[in-house]
């Protein structure tokens, strides 16, 4: 119950968004400006905010494992991708792997992870995160482009995600606690992490053709596999090794949100089917409020 609530409380939320979308009071370039708020400052004060807790070599193994499981989870949602798509169409061919691969973890898992399981599930889910912006500045920007010379290692570094996990690893490695001076304006900061990104997509919804949502054979096959197919492996394979059972459920809401609305940007930016990629983040986002609370229940239940 708890996690339905807390999902529709998200929801309330993006249909402000939407609301504000069509009466315009949000429009692309406010939502472009949101976005950056986003990515280059909230999204590191997640991060060091999540990172700042009691150092024990307990906790050290345990981020190792999540590191692992992350990758493992994007790695073979990749593998998931190139197996169920073979569209002759090479630009709704990139689309739809993309968008089965990239979940929108930052935006809608780490609301709930924090909201579910408290400082741990922003904690591992901060790890996700970090793992998952590593693959999609290499794998998915090489996979979307078709062209390797997008790689850029000054891109991986500089990337806010990653250095914010940096950051605030080395903060935790050298049990650094901030004073509260600077540690309570990151908090507040962080805090922004749920409304702001829930107003953008409720924004990129209001600019949406339901219509075609609903009626590509991709699109639904891609919705499937995304809210579904990914999350139910990725939960089998965890409990099979027994991975610890917050890993688990923090580690299944992030890989069974919708498609990542980045799916939209690259579309556009590497000129691929951008109508089908903003058909696929509605379509996913809109039957995830009920997809997401049946999946992490189910991981909870199992979990114990």
């Amino acid at each position: 119950m708890l996690i339905a609530q807390q999902v529709l409380v998200l929801f309330i939320l993006i249909g402000v968004g939407f609301l504000c979308g069509k009466k315009g009071i949000i429009n692309d370039v406010a939502s472009k400006k949101m976005t950056d708020i986003v990515l280059y400052v909230v999204t590191p004060c997640v991060m060091i905010s999540a990172f700042q807790r009691e150092f024990t070599f307990e906790l050290i193994g345990k981020m190792a494992v999540a590191v692992v499981c992350a990758a493992l989870i994007i790695a073979g949602s990749i593998v998931i991708a190139k197996l169920v798509f073979h569209d002759k169409n090479i630009g709704r061919q990139k689309v739809l792997e993309f968008s089965v691969i990239f979940s929108n973890c930052g935006f809608m898992s780490l609301p709930l992870q924090k909201a579910i399981l408290g400082d741990d599930g922003w904690f591992y889910g901060s790890i996700f995160v970090a793992v998952f912006n590593i693959f999609i500045w290499t794998y998915g920007l090489v996979a979307m482009s078709g062209n390797k010379k997008q790689l850029s290692f000054k891109k991986l570094v500089f990337n806010p995600g990653i250095s914010g996990v940096v950051i605030a690893a080395l903060l935790f490695v050298f049990r650094i606690d901030l004073p509260e001076i600077i540690s309570m304006p990151i908090d507040y900061l962080a805090g922004l992490n749920t409304p702001i990104p829930m107003l953008i997509i409720g924004y990129y919804l209001s600019k949406a053709d339901f219509k075609q949502a609903f009626t590509d054979i991709g699109g639904y096959i891609a919705m499937a596999v995304r809210l579904f197919l990914i999350p139910a492996v990725a939960l089998f394979a965890m409990v099979l090794f027994r991975v610890d059972s917050t890993i688990i459920v923090a580690f299944i809401i992030a890989s069974a949100a919708p498609t990542a609305a980045t799916t939209t940007m690259f579309s556009a930016k590497f000129n691929r089917d951008v109508e089908l990629s903003v058909s696929v983040v509605a379509s996913t986002t809109l039957v995830s409020i009920i997809s997401m609370p049946l999946l992490v229940a189910l991981a909870q239940t199992i979990t114990g």
